[in-house]
């Protein structure tokens, strides 16, 4: 039996997504290349019975789905490289309050107002926190429109499940390509919400969302907690793609629209006769360390292919504990890799590899 298929932009995929997933309360404001997705919420969460609300500004957007994951429902907001900034002070009381949300970042060049075109740079934002203090964010990060579908799902339930907040990290590219998707392989789970702010009935003692905490003691011993329910996110929740590196002597580790690329360089490699593989990272947090330090067993040299300045680069380096030499291929400010650029870096490699 074949399953129906849509051809969908990949903003709004994330947005259908986010409706079966159980979403009813968006909260955004418009900025490029995200508009799409407030654009659709807005179209469709009134015919659903949901709530769609362009809030005056992105600060006001956060603290709205705040209140809304307070009250246990699931809420998302989205939008692009300096929306999020203007978002980090909420996203630091969400989790200081250890409430579940999904937030979307559909990423533009920077720094500053950059451009429009597709980037990787806000990696270190969203992979380092994203605002003050100690906290984590699960970061996934789609390579097809598809994914863009079905890792809006998981990260509202991995939310859920751990009561953090939830970010796709998605490039230009994937928010504004168009594929075929299937809605239909959706399946939310439903969480069971004793910490919600929602009326006690008189049956429980009033429960109250706060980020707060004068007493010192009180504040370590909660990060303290926290973080070990972080320590389960990276023991049971890393997920990546594995792409012919049984025999790999080279490793490319890329995510997004720069793991497609490499994949078309990948196999012009391999017709070379070069062993090449790629590790593509699904969740940039938790980062996939287990499999690139196995990788290094075998794979003489890595190379990291980013829309950035080299940021996931540092995250390679540290997980393969410096056994290998890392190299950077990138492009920045909204230009891509090409696949002959991805293979000349291979090229290289395999030429060092072998003197």
């Amino acid at each position: 039996m074949m399953t129906e298929k849509v051809l969908m932009k990949g903003n709004e995929a994330i947005a259908e997504a986010a409706i079966l997933a159980g979403c009813r309360f968006y909260f955004g404001y418009p900025i490029t290349p995200q508009t799409e997705v407030a654009a659709y919420m807005a179209k469709r969460m009134p015919k659903i019975g949901g709530t769609f609300l362009q809030a005056e500004s992105e600060v006001a957007a956060i603290n709205m789905v705040y209140g809304v994951s307070a009250a246990g429902k699931r809420v998302m907001t989205s939008s692009s490289s300096p929306g999020i900034s203007l978002k980090s002070e909420g996203l630091s009381y969400l989790a200081g309050a250890d409430l579940p949300a999904l937030v979307v970042n559909v990423q533009r060049g920077g720094p500053g107002l950059g451009g429009i075109q597709p980037s990787q740079s806000d990696y270190f934002q969203a992979t380092k926190g994203g605002g003050h203090g100690d906290y984590r964010m699960i970061v996934l990060a789609p390579a097809s429109v598809q994914e863009m579908a079905s890792l809006t799902v998981k990260g509202f339930d991995l939310a859920d499940k751990y009561r953090m907040t939830s970010m796709i990290l998605a490039d230009g590219t994937m928010g504004q390509m168009m594929e075929p998707v299937s809605l239909e392989k959706v399946e939310a789970t439903v969480y069971d919400k004793p910490w919600a702010v929602n009326g006690t009935k008189g049956e429980r003692p009033h429960n109250i969302a706060n980020s707060l905490s004068l007493v010192p003691e009180e504040l370590e011993r909660l990060n303290f907690e926290r973080y070990e329910r972080y320590k389960k996110v990276e023991e049971n929740e890393s997920m990546f793609e594995s792409f012919m590196m049984d025999d790999a002597e080279i490793c490319v580790v890329a995510f997004g629209i720069a793991a497609r690329v490499s994949k078309n360089a990948i196999v012009e490699a391999r017709k070379k006769g070069i062993k090449v593989g790629m590790i593509r990272p699904i969740t940039l947090w938790p980062f996939p360390k287990k499999a690139l330090l196995d990788a290094a067993e075998k794979a003489h040299t890595f190379i990291s292919v980013e829309l950035s300045m080299g940021q996931m680069i540092e995250d390679v380096e540290l997980a393969i504990k410096c056994k290998r030499p890392v190299m950077l291929c990138n492009r920045v400010g909204g230009m891509i890799p090409s696949p002959n650029m991805v293979l000349e870096a291979i090229e290289k490699a395999d030429k060092g590899g072998r003197e």
